[in-house]
């Protein structure tokens, strides 16, 4: 990684590198990924490296106290050494060619009237309290409100590490099954749908598909 992060680097130092804005983006936001990965790595070792001196100190001593104390530090950095870890792991499965891509997510509300347009709102707000929760850059592009309540569809862009590779998992029909809130008197249980459709973003330069110019017939009309 630290091989990659210096070619990448040198890369930048190119005068004319800053001449394509596609290229540069896709090779800063590489450079920063790469970077943010050895920076986490290095991070571990030196947590690491903390806890097996505190368990240290914790062999050393007499103090029960301390030692408790010591123990429970320990239990802590442990637990959140090997969230991270899973994490990370989980991270690696994300192979696919545009799961380190930004995500755009697109909700239309389904069959069930306002409860649909309702669950489609609420579905937003999930979505968008998720991707802050893991720092993802979010942008609303689109929203078409309901006549009563939530929306009738709604488009959003996230942007960060794994943003698509996360996301894509969330493409579908959701279902909500409540007592509507938008029907007085009625008990009975409504069932509400919103679909969702998750598109990954790329700057084109993957040729995803290929048109020979043997193919291309072009008629030219004049009035």
């Amino acid at each position: 990684m630290k091989r990659e992060i210096e070619a990448l680097e040198n890369q930048t130092l190119d005068p004319e590198f800053w001449q394509d804005q596609n290229r540069a983006k896709e090779v800063t936001q590489k450079l920063s990924r790469v970077k943010n990965r050895v920076e986490t790595y290095e991070g571990w070792h030196s947590r690491l490296k903390d806890l097996f001196d505190l368990v240290d100190i914790g062999l050393s001593e007499e103090d029960e106290k301390l030692i408790d104390e010591v123990s429970s530090e320990v239990a802590t950095g442990s637990k959140e050494l090997n969230r991270e870890l899973e994490r990370y792991e989980l991270e690696n499965l994300l192979s696919g060619d545009f799961d380190d891509s930004a995500a755009l997510v697109t909700i239309n509300a389904g069959a069930g009237g306002t409860d649909a347009q309702d669950w489609t709102e609420m579905l937003l707000r999930m979505y968008l309290r998720w991707c802050e929760q893991r720092g993802y850059k979010t942008e609303i592009l689109d929203q078409s409100p309901g006549e009563e309540a939530g929306l009738k569809s709604a488009t959003f862009k996230a942007e960060g590490s794994f943003a698509y590779g996360y996301l894509c998992c969330e493409k579908g029909v959701h279902r909500l099954v409540r007592k509507s809130p938008f029907k007085q008197g009625n008990d009975s249980r409504q069932t509400s749908f919103a679909t969702v459709e998750v598109t990954p973003m790329t700057d084109g330069s993957e040729n995803l598909v290929e048109i020979n110019d043997d193919d291309i017939e072009i008629d030219t009309m004049r009035s």
